[in-house]
């Protein structure tokens, strides 16, 4: 998700850089791009003309891997120009020759963009990550040259200095002094001595950003452990031991078995193998990635990062990186994010240990004569479900068939709550056999975009569930949406079915919810469209769609047995829907400790910036109480994606967003749930809205009051006392 920035800065994010190596530039003076790929005559390149496709989806079938780096070069000249003509226009500044024109500048580039930005993470290989590599300071400098332009910035300025008597529409005005406000922020007040240094910071860090996100699935990729004997594997699907042993054929190890890793410190095959040896193994291998001392290893490049953020915000006139980050989102202070971190991380902490002594109680009444340890605990919390609530997730997969769940479940709640209809269209071209598209109508028939569903792991994809737009809606140029879903569920051998566990299937509806948020979006300006909202927002919306996972009549519509077409037991169900809490001091503590190493790298300034990454990951940990070993991070610093792009200095924005989502759910129950009248009132207050009204002010329009916390205590179980039962 990107929040609303100027320019083709969704386009640096879909690049795969950080939102900070977005906010730079030099103009691009084109020498080729053959070293990344010998360029295709500009004839054929697919990107110089709009796609005819309808939606103007990209041409996936016509575009090829030397068509990135000609277009991205073009783009960039040609916006240059494009922004030139803006700044040096002999007319006195007005909103439409500077602001509009700016919002139609860029064109061929954030075409281009986002087909390169999304494939790099979706489906890249050497050449895509040669010209990511290349392009990534190239296009920190783009940026710079347009966001540091003094006499650009001298219209913008002129403009807002006189917006309450432009007589502007409150759309218009609000892009007005987004503009200023993020001109600002960029650094157009600084000197030009300053202005040059800035420039060298960013190309850094977008060059640092980029070997980053590389290392993480080049790692993810080269630490898949191996097993050499099937016995070894007790306890998981058969499904899931053909998957293995056909990756380890495919990595030239015919007759064994590859465990592969997914990007989250937890593992899916902890919860299953009996194995114990192997279950250390398997955690061991997932918590060193990027730590190794390999070609790999990020730990330098996390150091290198803070120092330059905490550096760039101190010539930026703030105290750290993070208090650049959190004036512009909806916490807005510092103070804000560490109160609503540190008050929920004591109980979060006292929650998992009472789970953990009920596990190690299990262990206990085994002879196990161990203590519970971080790779024990999915196998051990699947045996308290059991104990607890007589089931356990094997149980529930043969009801989660992929289609049923995304047909009848996600695709009929968008239909009860909104009247949307879904047309599968298998004539458009795709980037990978495995994506699928929709055309999406309206219930009056109205066509309203197109949807890709993207939802296999394959070793070219990054790991992670994420949503972007290749086309955002706008009624500038009448661009339709054309949006996507991305998530990484381990795909059968040929032949086998697809089944799903309960956290996939809360993570389709959590996914589609960003993709209803694109296809709703009903705004005149780029600038606002879908998602472009401020980052501790953009979870909202999607996660109040996770609440459809669970609804009663969405539940039974889509969790029926995949052989037999039986629906899931009501006595399951009603275990399900019983245990849903369970297992929230694990999930809250792994989160907060992932969020609070965000929050401490970014709040240094650059002396503070350690030298030994983990030392200081470890102290941080423990100075707020949450270095509890059995719950490792949900992510650690030398594979935190997320803080390494869009997410720096902002990944408690689920944590803030869950509290509006919560409020939301309890909105929504409180006035009769899955009905149309509420899906209408959800999508035209808040859905079709994108970023162009302030984002507490949207919350309000559909809650009719500010929010409180209390309903998402009571979800996390964090409403007892510490201490309590």
């Amino acid at each position: 998700m990107n929040s609303s920035k100027p320019l083709a800065l969704a386009a640096a994010i879909a690049l795969g850089l950080s939102l900070s190596a977005c906010q730079q530039a030099e103009s691009p003076q084109a020498p080729a791009a053959e070293e990344a790929g010998a360029a295709a005559p500009a004839a054929d390149n697919p990107f110089f003309v709009v796609s005819e496709l309808p939606y103007q989806m990209p041409a996936f079938d016509k575009i090829k891997d030397e068509h990135y780096a000609p277009a991205l070069e073009r783009g960039m000249s040609e916006q240059r120009a494009e922004i030139d003509a803006i700044a040096n226009n002999a007319e006195a500044p007005s909103f439409e020759n500077t602001i509009v024109a700016m919002e139609k500048t860029g064109a061929l580039l954030n075409r281009t963009a986002a087909v390169f930005g999304n494939l790099a993470g979706a489906h890249t290989n050497e050449t895509i990550q040669k010209v990511q590599a290349e392009f990534a300071p190239k296009f920190a400098a783009h940026q710079d040259a347009i966001l540091l332009d003094g006499k650009l910035f001298a219209r913008i300025k002129s403009l807002h200095d006189q917006r309450d008597s432009l007589g502007l529409d409150p759309e218009s005005k609000r892009l007005l002094e987004r503009y200023y406000i993020d001109f600002v922020r960029a650094g157009a007040n600084l000197s030009d001595a300053d202005k040059e240094t800035l420039k060298g910071m960013n190309a850094e860090l977008a060059s640092l950003a980029t070997t980053f996100s590389q290392n993480v699935l080049k790692e993810v990729n080269a630490s898949g452990v191996l097993v050499d004997d099937v016995a070894k594997l007790d306890g998981l699907p058969a499904e899931a031991i053909t998957a293995a042993a056909e990756a380890a054929k495919a990595a030239g190890k015919e007759g064994q078995y590859l465990i592969a890793l997914q990007n989250t410190s937890g593992q899916p095959p902890l919860t299953n193998l009996t194995n114990r040896e192997l279950r250390q193994q398997i955690m061991a291998a997932s918590l060193v990635r990027g730590a190794r001392g390999n070609e790999f290893d990020n730990r330098e490049i996390v150091a290198r990062v803070a120092k330059l953020r905490a550096e760039r915000a101190a010539l930026l006139g703030y105290d750290n990186h993070a208090d650049y980050i959190l004036e512009d989102e909806t916490a807005g202070s510092v103070e804000a994010v560490n109160k609503l971190m540190s008050d929920l991380a004591p109980a979060a902490v006292a929650n998992a240990r009472r789970e953990a002594a009920e596990m190690q109680a299990i262990i206990d009444a085994e002879n196990g004569g161990f203590q519970l340890e971080a790779a024990d605990w999915a196998f051990y919390a699947e045996k308290v479900r059991q104990q607890k609530y007589a089931f356990d997730e094997s149980q529930l997969r043969p009801y989660f068939e992929i289609d049923n769940v995304l047909v009848n479940g996600v695709f009929h709640a968008a239909n009860q709550l909104y009247g949307l209809e879904f047309k599968e269209r298998t004539d458009l071209p795709t980037y990978h056999p495995d994506v699928r598209v929709w055309e999406v109508f309206e219930a009056d028939g109205t066509p309203l975009g197109l949807f890709l569903g993207d939802f296999y792991a394959r070793p070219s994809k990054r790991g992670g569930a994420w949503m972007n737009a290749y086309v955002p809606q706008n009624g500038l140029t009448g661009s339709k949406p054309v949006v996507a879903n991305h998530l990484n569920i381990p795909k059968p051998s040929e032949g086998q079915p697809t089944l799903l566990t309960f956290d996939e299937v809360t993570t389709m509806f959590h996914e589609f919810g960003h993709a209803l948020h694109g296809l709703f979006s009903n705004v005149k300006y780029p600038q606002f469209s879908g998602t472009s909202v401020p980052r501790d927002f953009v979870e909202y919306p999607s996660q109040v769609n996770e609440m459809w996972a669970t609804y009663p009549s969405v539940l039974a519509n889509y969790a029926k047995h995949y052989q037999t077409g039986e629906a899931i037991p009501q006595d399951l169900l009603d275990k399900v829907m019983a245990a849903e809490q369970y297992g929230q001091g694990h999930a809250t503590t792994e989160y907060l400790a992932a969020a609070m190493l965000d929050q401490k790298w970014h709040q240094l300034t650059a002396d503070q910036v350690p030298a030994d990454t983990l030392a200081f990951e470890a102290e941080a940990l423990k100075a707020v109480g949450l270095d509890y070993a059995p719950v490792p991070p949900r992510y650690r610093s030398t594979y935190f994606s997320h803080i390494m792009g869009g997410y720096s200095a902002g990944y408690y924005a689920y944590l803030w967003s869950e509290v509006l989502d919560a409020e939301s759910v309890e909105w929504f129950k409180e006035n009769g749930g899955l009905k149309r009248e509420n899906g209408d009132h959800f999508r035209q207050t808040l859905l079709s809205r994108g970023g162009s009204v302030d984002a507490m002010q949207l919350f309000r329009d559909f809650r009719g009051r500010d929010p409180e916390v209390g309903p998402l205590l009571v979800r996390r179980g964090l409403d007892e006392p510490v201490g309590g039962k």
